[in-house]
């Protein structure tokens, strides 16, 4: 039974939490939370009701107004995806503005929006199988998951896994300056003062660093099947 049983993937940039977190759901049939649509949600939201992104209170209550009226709520999608919707209706590709995009990266740094954000993702995860991946999934935001997945992999190789991508895409890339953003990058997300990102001490580490892709999801779907096992 899948109901209430939730995989926390948490882990620094570059190490595939993503690519890996949509294909342990599939492997599970289980739902994918997409977390950075709710603070895309929660920016446009602002942005609709006048308030300006800079106004921290403002934001704070907007959201929090909105959450505790149900007017901000996940709901499942297509592919066991969730989508999130404002007063009743997927803003769709609304989300995915440019402005929307700047929005969302300073409103997840506000503590009044990330307290609030955590209701909608809990009460989803209460209600069936979920999969979440981000930096405080497992120490936050589900401190109770049945699984917590730290998924990293050294910064050379993430560098190099960027290097290739961008490559891949026509776009010139130095390893160098990427490691050093890497490394960097690393820096920030451990130190910032909200949300920062750290182990659980309960997780269980997987490096990713010789491993592909296809290996990473068969330990994790692995590793998830034996908890609900038990």
């Amino acid at each position: 039974m899948s109901g209430g049983f939730v995989v926390a993937i948490d882990g620094p940039a570059g190490a595939g939490k993503s690519t890996v977190a949509r294909r342990v759901a599939e492997r599970l049939a289980f739902a994918l939370v997409d977390t950075g649509s709710l603070y895309r949600a929660a920016a446009l939201l602002a942005s609709r009701a006048g308030v300006r992104l800079e106004d921290v209170d403002g934001v704070e209550r907007c959201v929090v107004e909105a959450v505790d009226a149900g007017r901000m709520v996940l709901v499942s999608g297509e592919g066991g995806r969730t989508r999130v919707h404002l007063d009743g209706i997927d803003p769709g590709d609304a989300l995915r503005t440019p402005e929307v995009s700047m929005g969302a990266s300073a409103v997840a740094a506000y503590p009044g929006v990330r307290s609030a954000l955590l209701a909608p993702q809990r009460a989803f995860g209460r209600t069936q199988g979920v999969v979440l991946e981000g930096r405080d999934i497992g120490t936050v935001v589900f401190p109770d998951a049945a699984l917590k997945v730290f998924l990293t992999a050294t910064p050379a190789a993430r560098a190099q896994r960027r290097c290739d991508e961008l490559r891949a895409k026509g776009v010139a890339a130095d390893y160098g300056v990427t490691l050093a953003e890497v490394v960097q990058r690393d820096r920030q997300d451990s130190e910032r003062a909200i949300a920062p990102l750290r182990e659980a001490a309960d997780a269980v580490r997987v490096d990713s660093t010789a491993l592909g892709p296809d290996a990473v999801v068969d330990r994790i779907v692995a590793l998830a099947e034996a908890r609900r096992a038990r």
